[in-house]
């Protein structure tokens, strides 16, 4: 699986071979989304197994509304305008905050994790374009990750869009987003093929 080969980099691999495991991820997320979803109904992506559980939509709505949040960190760091915080100067935090977030997001991680507030999906019907927003949001995360490809992505350090407490490097992040993404693709495939998701 593409998630494994991109561990298999992390210590060994330059920046542009992880990079490219990253895109190609990416890419392998988008196509598995169209080939499983993509021709799905609204009342199919809006099927709940049961009331404390997501539906597909919303599996995909709280992707795209975390991903968005950290578009304008991209476009400070692109930019040029990205200056550290007291928190991401911290030499061991970044490391301590983005090895323990891409282990808790790692997809085949069986630890319940409740979504921040501000990542929450709509808690009513979720607009059946849903799947073709999060395909056009997938686009720009590939052209944030070739655009910072001359960058020093380990050097960054961002904040978490939830606080400015949780650091971690710009690599760090992307790994972050594409393990969520992949996370809750299987959680939304197992969804729709429950019993009693309509058909």
């Amino acid at each position: 699986m593409y998630i494994n080969r991109i561990r298999e980099l992390e210590m060994t691999s330059t920046q542009g071979e992880l990079l490219s495991a990253l895109v190609f991820a990416a890419n392998a997320i988008t196509d598995e989304t169209l080939a499983g979803f993509g021709d799905l109904t609204a009342q199919q992506l809006n099927w709940k197994p049961s009331a404390e559980q997501w539906s597909v939509a919303q599996c995909f709505d709280h992707l795209v509304t975390a991903n968005e949040a950290f578009f304008p960190i991209f476009e400070k760091v692109l930019s040029g305008k990205k200056e550290n915080t007291f928190w991401e100067s911290l030499p061991w935090l970044p490391a301590f905050w983005g090895k323990m977030l891409i282990k808790a997001v790692a997809p085949e991680s069986t630890r319940k994790l409740k979504a921040p507030k501000i990542f929450h999906p709509s808690s009513s019907s979720v607009d059946g374009a849903i799947i073709r927003r999060f395909i056009e949001q997938q686009n720009q995360v590939i052209r944030y990750l070739k655009a910072t490809e001359d960058l020093d992505l380990e050097k960054i350090k961002i904040s978490s869009p939830v606080t400015h407490l949780i650091t971690y490097s710009l690599m760090d992040a992307y790994r972050i987003i594409i393990n969520h993404e992949k996370r809750h693709l299987l959680q939304a495939t197992k969804v729709s093929e429950m019993d009693g998701f309509p058909k």
